[in-house]
């Protein structure tokens, strides 16, 4: 089942433009003039109930304005969005009832105020009756792990800490869809994937649908199974995480150690990224050399060590955003 459906959604912006060299009174004479900015133009796409898919492009690509317009923060100016069957330009707060949102950047949370308080808050906000209330703190406390922190001070909270309370202020309505923009935003390798784990438990153990943004590779990597790439208000791609690493995939990076000194560099289709002595970082374009191509400009007595990997994930999609072209 579709909990967000989206068909030809349209944004638009009227942007002043700037006079050049007037000043004072004259320019407060002079007629202001404006341009029309198409931040989203057409877009279509639904995502099914219990997905975790990232959503995700370039700064300036339309990817706020459209969750602004999903979450009712923006009217649009011309499509269709269902949310769990809601309008959101007509029915915000009904809307406001059956979904979360968890900004890295912006605080939702009380900073004065202990976790627990914070979450009897958010119940009371959303007339959820008190004994439900705990009960669902409970519940809460247990899967996010929070039984060290709940009676201490936002304030005095690590940024890993605060995260998880803030997703867990989030859940406390029990949404069913949960939108997090950059949600590991500032935080450590070993708190990022802290944060990750208790995604996938949480979409897990409560089937929340998740939709992410994020400009951490790895954040989309490990969490979702499918990816929308928007850019310059146009969605560029709509495929699984699988679909994309398999058709994108043309390159391969080969790491060797050899005994011997070799030359590499007059071979199309093989590309030296490193080289330190008589040890070499190859990337191969697998649409003109194969692995087993490689491997026969090398005596294997030569051959000290190997390691083949793919291209790493991020440049992929840097290169998506960079070409623009729909796929």
């Amino acid at each position: 089942m579709a909990v967000i459906e989206v068909k030809n959604l349209k944004k638009n912006f009227r942007v002043k433009l700037k006079e050049k060299g007037l000043k004072g009174s004259l320019k407060s004479m002079v007629k202001a003039s404006y341009r029309t900015v198409e931040a989203v133009k057409g877009v279509n796409f639904e995502v099914q109930e219990g997905e975790v898919i990232a959503f995700i492009g370039p700064n300036g690509a339309g990817k706020s304005t459209t969750i602004k317009m999903l979450t009712g923060i923006l009217y649009p100016d011309g499509g269709d969005i269902r949310v769990l069957g809601i309008d959101p330009t007509k029915e915000r707060k009904k809307l406001a009832y059956e979904i979360g949102t968890v900004f890295g950047q912006k605080e939702q949370l009380w900073m004065h105020l202990t976790p627990y308080d914070n979450f009897k808050f958010f119940g009371a906000i959303y007339d959820i009756p008190d004994k439900e209330a705990e009960k669902r703190i409970e519940e809460i406390k247990e899967l996010f792990e929070l039984q060290e922190i709940m009676n201490t001070p936002v304030r005095n909270l690590s940024l890993g800490q605060r995260i998880r309370c803030e997703i867990a202020a989030s859940l406390i309505h029990q949404p069913k869809v949960l939108f997090l923009d950059e949600p590991t935003i500032g935080l450590d390798p070993v708190v990022k994937d802290s944060i990750r784990k208790l995604i996938k438990k949480m979409n897990k153990e409560y089937h929340t649908t998740v939709f992410l943004t994020s400009h951490d590779v790895s954040d989309i990597e490990k969490l979702c199974k499918r990816v929308i790439i928007i850019n310059n208000g146009e969605l560029v791609m709509d495929d699984s995480m699988e679909n994309l690493k398999y058709h994108h995939l043309n390159k391969k990076i080969i790491e060797i150690k050899l005994a011997k000194m070799a030359d590499f560099s007059n071979f199309d289709g093989i590309k030296v990224l490193k080289q330190k002595d008589t040890n070499f970082k190859l990337e191969i374009d697998l649409k003109k050399k194969s692995i087993a191509d490689v491997l026969k400009l090398i005596h294997s007595d030569d051959l000290i060590d190997m390691n083949i990997s793919n291209t790493p994930l991020e440049e992929i999609i840097s290169e998506i955003y960079r070409d623009g072209v729909k796929v």
